[in-house]
């Protein structure tokens, strides 16, 4: 990710409803959630959560598929990483102990290996 995405990304992100729908979207995985349940969850009208839909899907964030009458919205997770990335990959500096926790929280997303005869 270069500077220009890791700028429009945390744009995007800087204002609390996009934020929020972010995080919803992220716990909902690859399933995702309908606009009209993101509104109805956020307690927001669906003109407002498309606003924003809309603001996170120009900065990459999420994507969209439409499903019957419904376009269902998901967290772009590729995108997500490289933003997380692009904030750690200067922060050692020769010194892993600095990234230590921050390496750590990811490690708790990593799905534990299967123990497959």
């Amino acid at each position: 990710m270069d500077e220009g995405q890791a700028l429009a990304s945390f744009g995007a992100l800087s204002q609390e409803t996009r934020l929020q729908i972010v995080r919803m979207l992220v716990v909902a995985g690859p399933d995702g959630m309908a606009a009209g349940a993101i509104a109805e969850k956020l307690e927001v009208s669906p003109s407002n959560v498309s606003f924003h839909l809309k603001e996170l899907d120009r900065a990459g964030l999420i994507g969209q598929q439409r499903e019957s009458r419904s376009i269902v919205y998901t967290a772009n997770y590729d995108v997500l990483g490289g933003l997380v990335r692009f904030l750690m990959e200067d922060c050692c500096a020769g010194h892993p102990e600095v990234c230590a926790p921050a390496a750590q929280v990811a490690a708790c997303c990593v799905p534990a290996a299967r123990n497959v005869p």
